[in-house]
């Protein structure tokens, strides 16, 4: 039995909650490119910084283990 479809079923769920747990400033208008763009310069710190890099390793892991799949077959 295969390990990687638990893996990248693992690595999914996190992906999903680290995005649903970053924060937004965008409303209804900045979703269709409305958005004041003077207004949307801020930097990420401490906890939010950190969630915002984890987010991308965890990205970056599950496209690797999707690749992976994709040479095992």
């Amino acid at each position: 039995m295969s390990l990687l479809p638990y893996v990248q079923i693992t690595l999914s769920v996190i992906l999903v909650i680290l995005v649903l747990l970053q924060h937004s400033d965008a409303s209804a208008g900045g979703a269709f490119g409305q958005a004041d763009s003077a207004a949307n310069t801020r930097t990420r710190r401490g906890g939010e910084k950190f969630i915002f890099i984890f987010t991308v390793v965890v990205a970056i892991l599950f496209v690797l283990s999707a690749i992976t799949a994709l040479l095992v077959k």
